[in-house]
């Protein structure tokens, strides 16, 4: 899971497999598998690089994030 801010400032984690897409609008516009929406502060560029850095952390280790 990846640690986001919302629009509001308040952070919350997200399941990365239950990303959609990303896009830039005003705010940074998440769409989930089941088609719900989030904005966050985050821009779609820090997304995907916690996205990265998470899925690396986890194929990496024989252990995964539990490590």
């Amino acid at each position: 899971m990846i640690a986001l801010k919302t629009v509001s400032g308040k952070e919350f984690y997200l399941n990365t497999d239950c990303i959609l897409k990303v896009e830039q609008d005003y705010d940074t516009l998440i769409t989930l598998v089941d088609y719900k929406t989030l904005r966050v502060m985050d821009s779609p560029e820090e997304i995907s690089n916690k996205v990265v850095t998470y899925k690396q952390k986890i194929y990496q280790s024989p252990m995964g994030v539990y490590e």
